[in-house]
């Protein structure tokens, strides 16, 4: 008798542990489903349509502190198979990788096409049938493995692997309720700030700095890194990564918040009071908005020297102390009032979903229901971006695909 499994999800999780699934099993029966009519969809919008495979990161336990939540349970899963793995088996498929300055690695061919085209010659090669327009509605578990009602009829199969992805609507995931799971509710994360009543929105829009400091007011949770002014307000990879280890606290706050950023980061507000007062004397005739200090582009400090209420009517010897400590907190806490959020670029990333106690992550088998098995985003795990969270799922996928 041949083994019949099931993988639930036509994305980059639910292709991997197929493939990798039929390479290991050539005698198994494998379907794939997925209710759309698209196959491998986030995959291909991935980083602006080049597909951010992976991170430069090798170090298991440098590289879990990527992840807002999972990062416990993601230790043991890449210490079987990481980003090394990774780029050794796309490299075993013809597909070498690129790392870019930030550490993100894509296909030398910079197209997410390549790995599409890749995935959909294996599953062919390996006899993977795919079923496209087939969402499943009920799973119901009998003595010999599964029962699935389809919108395409009724599936038998020994075994299922679950790679439905995330989704921002909690009743996506009632067929797994029905199962017996528990659900993380699903929140929006990585996404950027707005702030629509700020006039930096408006008169500094495109502006970049390579390191600064984000935070929401009274909490502990601030990340730096590239911040840029849009024309809704702050996004960049520090605040796209505050948004997302922050998810949680932003939702329970509705999206209004205070935010102070340090645009001189890593300095303290007393550090750069104190260099205030040394350029107060080096520049003693100079004008304060003459020249641009700390490395700031020459628009956004004439703003922050508006902000603390300094213009060129005074060289910098007649600045006053208290003028001074102005200055240095608009400089190292600029505060602004963020009304709202914005989905980053096409990358909706969803924290929630199968919550992790219920998942056994030396196989990524249900402890619930024998014979399920999770792999990618449906999980209740989410990266930062910059090819964290395919990552997890090429390595939750490789496991199931170990075990099932």
């Amino acid at each position: 008798m041949k083994k019949h499994v099931c993988v639930i999800g036509g994305g980059a999780a639910g292709f991997f542990a197929a493939i990798n699934l039929a390479v290991k099993h050539p005698d198994y029966d494998i379907q794939l489903l997925e209710k759309s009519n698209k196959l491998l969809s986030k995959v291909k919008i991935s980083g602006g349509g080049r597909c951010n495979v992976t991170h430069a990161c090798f170090d298991k336990l440098e590289l879990v502190k990527n992840y807002p939540r999972g990062h416990r349970e993601l230790v043991q899963v890449f210490s079987r198979f990481d980003a090394n793995d990774t780029i050794q088996w796309f490299q075993k498929q013809g597909i070498p990788l690129h790392t870019e300055d930030d550490g993100r690695m894509f296909p030398v061919s910079n197209s997410s096409q390549t790995i599409i085209d890749c995935f959909l010659y294996l599953a062919e090669k390996h006899q993977i049938r795919i079923r496209k327009n087939t969402e499943v509605l009920h799973i119901s578990p009998k003595a010999e493995g599964f029962e699935l009602k389809t919108t395409d009829g009724v599936i038998q199969a020994n075994a299922l692997i679950c790679a439905i992805g995330g989704h921002p609507k909690s009743g996506f995931y009632d067929v797994l309720r029905r199962l017996g799971h528990s659900i993380q509710e699903p929140l929006p994360s990585l996404f950027t700030l707005n702030l629509p009543q700020e006039k930096i929105t408006k008169e500094l829009m495109g502006l970049s700095v390579q390191d600064a400091e984000v935070r929401i007011k009274g909490s502990k949770l601030h990340y730096h890194g590239p911040v840029l002014i849009t024309h809704w307000g702050l996004s960049g990879p520090a605040v796209l990564k505050l948004s997302a280890f922050a998810a949680k606290e932003f939702f329970e706050k509705n999206y209004r918040s205070e935010i102070s950023v340090n645009w001189v980061y890593p300095l303290k507000t007393h550090e750069v009071e104190e260099e205030l007062k040394q350029i107060r004397l080096s520049k003693n005739k100079s004008y304060p908005l003459s020249q641009s200090q700390f490395n700031l582009p020459k628009r956004l400090w004439e703003y922050l020297c508006d902000k603390a209420g300094i213009n060129n009517q005074k060289p910098w010897a007649e600045l006053s102390s208290k003028q001074l400590q102005a200055l240095a907190m608009a400089l190292s806490a600029s505060m602004f009032n963020m009304e709202g959020r914005t989905t980053f670029k096409e990358e909706f990333v969803t924290c929630g979903g199968v919550n992790l106690k219920e998942v056994d992550f030396k196989t990524m088998q249900s402890k619930k229901v024998p014979g399920l098995f999770f792999c990618g985003e449906v999980l209740d795990i989410d990266g930062i971006t910059g090819g964290f969270n395919f990552q997890s799922a090429w390595s939750t996928a490789w496991i199931c695909s170990e075990n099932c």
